[in-house]
C-alpha cells in the first residue's frame, strides 16, 4: 500500500460534517497500527450544548456481533460445542434446526426477531424487556429457508448466541467481553448498555434531517449479543490497533472470526462470525455497520493493507458511505463519477422463492432497488445490466435475472403489472398466523387501506397499504423498535376457486413468507 496523503485525508475529513449533516459525529483512520487522522465534531446533546468528543461513548449497535462471536470462540473454541443447547431456545421449531455456526454466519434461516416485533404488535417507542426476546423465539415454528443454504441478516441469531454462551459460562456477557477483548485491546471505556433507554455519557441520538429538523430518538429495546456495546472513538481506535498488532497470529480472536466461511454447498460466504467480507481495490477487508434509531456506525479493516476506518454518528447519516470515502482517500482511489442512465429501468417483478416484490426506481445516475430492508443503489454496467457490490441484475425478455452472490441466491423474477390505485374492500378483515400466534387486521375506509398487527407485544400502529399488482400489496414500515425498520412488506392475498379471500402471505426481506388464515 502506498503512503497515505495526509493533507488529502484531512481535507476529506473536513467535508464530513457538511456531506453527512447531523448533530454530531466522530471518525478515525488507522494505518499500520498508528493513528493518522481523528476527528470529532458537533454535539452529543443539542439541548445541553454538550460537545461530541473522541471519548464520548456511542452505541456501536450491530458492530457488537463480532465481539459476541469472538467471546464464543474464546470460551468454547468452536461454536459446535453449543449445538445441543440450541433446541431449548427454539422449543416450537418444527423443521431441522440450524447449527450454532449457522447463527454466527447469518445462515440459520430464522426470521429476524426485530422485524417480527412489528407483527407481534410492537410499537417503535415501547419498552422491549429482556424476557420479551424469549417470548419471540418460543413462537418460532419454521424458517424462511433451509439452514446453511442462504444468507439472511438476523439479529436474533446473535441474541440466541449470547444466551447460549451465558448458559455455559459462570460469567455474564459483559465480563466475557472485558476479559477476552476490551482489556487486551485497551478499550478502557467500552461497556455493555443493553437497555437503550439509558445511553452512556448522556449522548442523544437524533431522528430527522436538515429539511425536517432533528428530534431526539426515543428507544426502549433491551438487546445483548446482537448489539448493546457502547464505545468511544478512542476505544474503537484501540480495537483497530489491537487487530493490527495481532494480525500475524492465526490464533488471535480477530483472525479467527475473520476466517472466511462457506454455505452447505461449498460456495463462499461473504459473511461470517459477525463480519462482512469484501474487497476494495487490491485489498480484502472485513467490516460491519450498526444502527439504532438516532445512531449510525461503521468500521472496517484490512490486515493486507494494514488499514482501518471508523465512523460513528448520533443521527441517521450514512456512516457506511462516510467510511468508504475515507477509505478510498486513504487508498488513493478516485471517488466514482456519476454517469447518466442510458435506459429506463422502471418496473416491478415478483420473486417466487421469497414471495417478495422487487421494484426498480431510476434516478439520474443510479437505480434504486427496493427488495431488501432499504433501497439499494445500482449503477449501469458496460454489458447493459445493473450492479452494486452485492447485487447484479440483467433483463431477460420481460423477466429480471437477479443475482445476489453474498446471499447464495439467484432467481429469474416475473414481471408484475401495476394496478389501478383503488381499494379492494374484499381483503378487509382479521387474519390469524399459526406461525406467530398473532393477528393482522386489514381495514378499508374512505378510499384507503390500512393494516395493523396484534400480538403478545400489543396492538401496533396502522400502516398504509398500497396496491402493487393483482392481489399483491405493499405494506411500508418506516419506523419500528430496531433501525432501520423492516421496510417494505409484500402482502399476497389468497383466494379460493370462487374468488373468496381465504388467507394471505406476508413477508419482508428479514422475515419472509408468513402465512395467515382469514378469520370468519
Amino acid at each position: 500500500m502506498a503512503t497515505i496523503d495526509g493533507k488529502q485525508l484531512e481535507a476529506e475529513m473536513d467535508t464530513l460534517p457538511a456531506r453527512f449533516q447531523g448533530p454530531g459525529g466522530v471518525a478515525a483512520v488507522i494505518s499500520r497500527g498508528q493513528l493518522v487522522a481523528r476527528r470529532a465534531w458537533g454535539f452529543s446533546d443539542l439541548d445541553e450544548q454538550r460537545p461530541m468528543t473522541p471519548d464520548t461513548r456511542l452505541p456501536i449497535c450491530s458492530i457488537s456481533k463480532q465481539f459476541t462471536c469472538a467471546a464464543v470462540l474464546a470460551v468454547c473454541q468452536q461454536p459446535e460445542v453449543l449445538d445441543e443447547r440450541l433446541a431449548a431456545h427454539l422449543p416450537s421449531f418444527e423443521g431441522p434446526l440450524p447449527s450454532v455456526r449457522d447463527l454466527c454466519n447469518n445462515q440459520s434461516g430464522l426470521r429476524d426477531y426485530w422485524a417480527l416485533t412489528v407483527l407481534h404488535g410492537g410499537r417503535a417507542e415501547q419498552t422491549f424487556a429482556r424476557t420479551d426476546a424469549a417470548e419471540a423465539f418460543v413462537r418460532m415454528r419454521t424458517g424462511h429457508f433451509p439452514p446453511g443454504t442462504r444468507y439472511s441478516y438476523n439479529n436474533g441469531n446473535f441474541r440466541i448466541l449470547a444466551d447460549l454462551l451465558e448458559s455455559v459460562s459462570p460469567e455474564p456477557l459483559e465480563a466475557l467481553y472485558a476479559r477476552h477483548i476490551w482489556q487486551p485491546a485497551g478499550m478502557a471505556g467500552a461497556v455493555l448498555t443493553a437497555d437503550t433507554r439509558y445511553p452512556e455519557d448522556g449522548v442523544v441520538g437524533y431522528e430527522g434531517n436538515d429539511a425536517s429538523g432533528y428530534l431526539p430518538a426515543q428507544n426502549g429495546i433491551y438487546w445483548r449479543g446482537d448489539a448493546g456495546i457502547s464505545a468511544s472513538l478512542d476505544d474503537m481506535i484501540a480495537y483497530e490497533r489491537w487487530i493490527d498488532a495481532t494480525r500475524d497470529d492465526p490464533d488471535s480472536l480477530y483472525q479467527r472470526i475473520a476466517t472466511p466461511q462457506t454455505f452447505r454447498d461449498g460456495n463462499a460466504a461473504a459473511y461470517g462470525f459477525g463480519l462482512q467480507h469484501f474487497r476494495v481495490g487490491d485489498f480484502a477487508f472485513t467490516g460491519h455497520g450498526g444502527a439504532l434509531r438516532g445512531f449510525r456506525a461503521y468500521r472496517l479493516s484490512s490486515t493486507q493493507a494494514r488499514l482501518s476506518v471508523v465512523v460513528m454518528f448520533n443521527h441517521h447519516g450514512d456512516a457506511h458511505a462516510a467510511a468508504n470515502r475515507l477509505l478510498r482517500t486513504a487508498l488513493g482511489l478516485p471517488h466514482p463519477v456519476p454517469q447518466r442512465l442510458r435506459e429506463n429501468w422502471a418496473g416491478q417483478w415478483i420473486s417466487a422463492e421469497t414471495g417478495l416484490l422487487a421494484r426498480l426506481e431510476p434516478g439520474y445516475d443510479k437505480v434504486g432497488l427496493r427488495f431488501g430492508t432499504s433501497a439499494e443503489a445500482l449503477t449501469e454496467t458496460p454489458d447493459g445490466g445493473l450492479a452494486s457490490e452485492t447485487v447484479r441484475i440483467v433483463r431477460e425478455g420481460e423477466d429480471l435475472l437477479m443475482q445476489r452472490p453474498h446471499e447464495n441466491f439467484a432467481e429469474r423474477l416475473a414481471p408484475v403489472a401495476s394496478p389501478a390505485p383503488v381499494a379492494d374492500a374484499s381483503i378487509a378483515g382479521r387474519y390469524r398466523s399459526p406461525e406467530l400466534d398473532a393477528d393482522i387486521v386489514i381495514e378499508c375506509r374512505d378510499g384507503g387501506t390500512y393494516l395493523w398487527a396484534e400480538g403478545f407485544l400489543g396492538k401496533g400502529r396502522p400502516e398504509i397499504v398500497h396496491p402493487a399488482g393483482p392481489d399483491l400489496w405493499i405494506v411500508a414500515t418506516r419506523r419500528s423498535m430496531d433501525a432501520p425498520a423492516p421496510g417494505d412488506w409484500t402482502l399476497h392475498i389468497l383466494r379460493d376457486a370462487a374468488g373468496c379471500v381465504t388467507g394471505a402471505t406476508l413477508g419482508c426481506w428479514l422475515a419472509r413468507r408468513i402465512n395467515y388464515v382469514k378469520c370468519p
